[in-house]
């Protein structure tokens, strides 16, 4: 009988680490994330858009490394509204107030039910990829602790060093990217360690609604 090998879901997962606001890479690139507000094209100008699309255009012809645009799509979780309502309605000492609360929470239940609402959330994708780190990786400098030999430790600060290094030449280009999308009227917002790692447990377990939200 053949043998089925059995693997972790790590092991489809492409990422090492979230480290000072950079997601490592198993091949030791790096990523960093912008989350990027949006406008409504289609209600602006034909000269506006015209502008908008001129200045889109600049902002690309003037990167000279990729940057990876991601829409997040996902059902609308209207459950802390809800709550908040409902915690309105125990409070009022209006009668009247109570029941008009009360059938709009009944309405917004109703509506939802019926229909698919969705929410959308854009990011930018900026890489950096360090030759230099290579296969080790920056995260193996977990494995450097006190009471190594002088070799392990020169190492260690080798690894440190290199890893910032490489994380200023990629806020560097996340610098320019927030610039060009600036220009063209929207507004971004580099994540940190904490809202990436709550952005990558909702991307992999979407049916946790549970979980606070990552950006109020």
């Amino acid at each position: 009988m053949a043998t089925i090998n059995a693997k972790a879901t790590q092991d489809f997962v492409p990422i090492k680490e979230v480290r000072d606001g950079v997601m490592v890479l198993k091949d030791g690139s790096m990523r960093s994330l912008l989350m990027v507000s949006s406008l409504n094209f289609a209600l602006k100008s034909p000269d506006e858009q015209d502008a908008i699309i001129y200045q889109f255009q600049n902002f690309l012809n003037s990167l000279d490394f990729s940057v990876q645009i991601v829409v997040q799509s996902k059902e609308l979780d209207i459950r802390p509204y809800i709550a908040l309502l409902e915690e309105r309605e125990k409070n009022e000492l209006n009668e009247l107030m109570r029941m008009q609360i009360k059938e709009y929470v009944q309405f917004i239940k109703t509506f939802v039910e019926q229909s698919n609402i969705m929410t959308k959330t854009f990011f930018a994708v900026i890489p950096y990829a360090p030759s230099i780190i290579g296969q080790g990786g920056v995260s193996s400098l977990s494995k450097f602790t006190g009471g190594q030999d002088k070799k392990l430790q020169d190492k260690a600060l080798e690894q440190t060093r290199l890893f910032e290094e490489s994380r200023t030449q990629l806020e560097q280009r996340t610098s320019v990217v927030q610039q060009g999308l600036t220009r063209c009227g929207l507004t971004t917002i580099q994540l940190g360690t904490d809202e990436m790692v709550e952005l990558l447990y909702k991307s992999f377990n979407p049916g946790d609604l549970g979980k606070a939200a990552m950006i109020q």
